[in-house]
Order: C-alpha cells, then sequence, then structure tokens
C-alpha cells in the first residue's frame, strides 16, 4: 500500500488573546476556579472579518510553503470543521477558492475528532491516488458558545492547523481505530439551524443557536472512549505505552487528559499540549500541538506519535504514526 510523508506543517491563531482573568471578571468566578477546571490561561479568539475558513487559509498557506508546494499541487483538500463559514457551500469551498487548490474538495465534521478521521480519510484516499493532499482543521467555536454560559466560555478558543501529506513508498501509520456511538448525540450539541429545527426569531430568543453541553456525560465518555481507542490502536501495532515517544490528545481539558493519561499507563513527560495557551479549540486542537511540536524540534524521526482525540456525536479515534515512514516488511 503507499504511504505518506508529512511535508508540511502550519497553524493560524488569532492574535486576540482571552484571558481566564477576563472571563472571571464577566462570569463573576475567581481565574483560579477557571483554571483548576480546565487548565487553560487564556485563548485566542477571532476578530473581525475573521472566519472558520481564513483561518483555514492562512494555516494551509503556511503549510504547503513549508512542504515548498502551491495549491496546484494538491490533488484533494480536506477541512476539519464543526463551526462551517456558512451552512452550505462546504468550507472547503472557500479554502479551495482562497489557495487555488487544483483537485477537490470536502468538508468533514466529526466534531473535535474531525482531524484524525480526516487523516484516516486522507491515508485512505492516497493509497489508491498517491498524490499530494492538504488537511486543515479549523474551528471557531467562540462564535457558538453563549459568553454567559460557564462551562463553555472558559472551554473554547479559535484556531487551525494544517498538515500537507506526499506520496512515500513508505507508511506512516503503524495502527488506527476509529470509532462513533451516535446515542450520545445529545451531550454537546446546537440544536437549532438545520433542517431539525431551522432557525426563527423565536429559537435565537431562546438561544437555541448557542452550544450546550452535559459536562459530566462528555467527562465520562470521553475518557472512556479515549482510553477504548488507545489501547486498541495499540494492540493492533503490537507496542506497549512505555514504546510511545510523543502523545499528542484532543486539548479538551487538563482534567479529561490527565484521566486518560492515568488510565492508559502514559507518562506525563510523553505528552503534547498546549492547552494552558489556545483552550480548547477542536478540530484545529490537534494539529496546532503537532505542528508546535514539529517546530520545537520535539519529534524525530523514528519516534512514535499516537493522535487521539474524541468529540460530541460522539466520535472517537486515535492513530499511531512512525515519523519518517515504516516499510510493510518491518
Amino acid at each position: 500500500m503507499s504511504g505518506f510523508d508529512i511535508a508540511g506543517w502550519g497553524i493560524s491563531v488569532p492574535e486576540r488573546v482571552l484571558s481566564s482573568v477576563e472571563i472571571a471578571e464577566r462570569l463573576g468566578v475567581d481565574e483560579d476556579w477557571i483554571v483548576s477546571r480546565c487548565g487553560i490561561r487564556e485563548r485566542r479568539i477571532v476578530g473581525p472579518g475573521q472566519t472558520t475558513a481564513s483561518l483555514a487559509i492562512e494555516a494551509g498557506a503556511r503549510a504547503l510553503e513549508k512542504a515548498g508546494l502551491t495549491g496546484a499541487d494538491i490533488a484533494h483538500l480536506i477541512v476539519a470543521t464543526a463551526t462551517p463559514e456558512q451552512l452550505s457551500p462546504a468550507t472547503s469551498a472557500f479554502v479551495h477558492h482562497g489557495l487555488g487548490i487544483a483537485g477537490s474538495a470536502h468538508d468533514v465534521n466529526a466534531e473535535c475528532s474531525g482531524f484524525v478521521y480526516a487523516l484516516m480519510t486522507a491515508a485512505a484516499w492516497m493509497a489508491i491516488d498517491p498524490r499530494p493532499c492538504l488537511i486543515i482543521g479549523s474551528d471557531t467555536h467562540s462564535l457558538t458558545v453563549d459568553p454567559n454560559d460557564r462551562d463553555l466560555s472558559i472551554l473554547v478558543g479559535d484556531g487551525a492547523g494544517a498538515v500537507v501529506l506526499t506520496p512515500s513508498p513508505d507508511t506512516w501509520i503503524r495502527a488506527w481505530n476509529l470509532g462513533a456511538d451516535g446515542s450520545k448525540h445529545d451531550s454537546l450539541k446546537v440544536v437549532a439551524g438545520g433542517s431539525r429545527m431551522p432557525t426563527t426569531a423565536e429559537t435565537v430568543e431562546q438561544g437555541l443557536h448557542y452550544a450546550k453541553i452535559n459536562g459530566n456525560e462528555i467527562y465520562l465518555n470521553a475518557v472512556r472512549f479515549s482510553v477504548r481507542t488507545i489501547r486498541a490502536t495499540l494492540e493492533q501495532a503490537k507496542v506497549g505505552v512505555d514504546d510511545l515517544d510523543h502523545v499528542v490528545p484532543h486539548q479538551a481539558n487538563i482534567r479529561i487528559i490527565n484521566s486518560i493519561l492515568s488510565h492508559t499507563g502514559v507518562a506525563p513527560e510523553k505528552l503534547v499540549t498546549n492547552l494552558d495557551r489556545y483552550g480548547n479549540t477542536a478540530s484545529a486542537s490537534i494539529p496546532i500541538a503537532l505542528a508546535e511540536a514539529l517546530d520545537a524540534g520535539r519529534i524525530a524521526d523514528g519516534d512514535l506519535v499516537l493522535l487521539a482525540g474524541f468529540g460530541a456525536g460522539m466520535t472517537w479515534g486515535s492513530i499511531l504514526l512512525q515519523w519518517g515512514g515504516v516499510t510493510d516488511e518491518s
């Protein structure tokens, strides 16, 4: 099977910094309450003119530049997002135009698991059509959250992360696992604005266009399903947690991340996190953390890198990469 290299990567985060001090003052709570609850000291929030697509275009352009490619070289674009540019067409259409992509394009909405789903989709695509792909996770959840909602407004940040995949004779994926449980679709939701409940003056007045979360249910299932998918991926690859060099989880909440590490036995020093600076950037959180680790020189050829995410729906997934690739016979 044809494999891929990760030839380029890039991020885009808004300049506007929203600190936990500012949110604490607005909500009438202590900053320490926010930090101890989620581990987030600040997050980036979009300003006028910034959107899910504009962040995606910036991140994608940086990834293409690092890979030494242009949009004309890309055979397929996938944008993972749960906060689309508009209901129709897909956000990827705007990004396709903005970057001058030559090939096809589509969106993936698997909420905060979106980047993992998109990466697996691209890997499968390249197995039968070995040409470069651009994968972008981009979300602007600050625009979907009631600023007075204590559970969600302390968590979310905006941003985008991108990677360019180029064909390789080696495979970088040692193992993977994806899953979903649609019966838990009520755990985190935006009920108005779709075909089930079109937007009306009444839905806006009732705040039904804002995201709502069942925090306890999300916490329990996030830990449960993340532990399950990480164990399944390691078992498939026939490696143990001690063999891992880096774990890049969805940057959701430090209590969830620490619980996942504890239940799987992953050593804390292997964790890649930027949660304290960016908050939960949804489908962008894994590629942003991965790109920062690469820019810092933290990841070297031969390293085993585990990407793991979970999201509303619920969805979950993990991919074990061997950086630099490994032959099928290895």
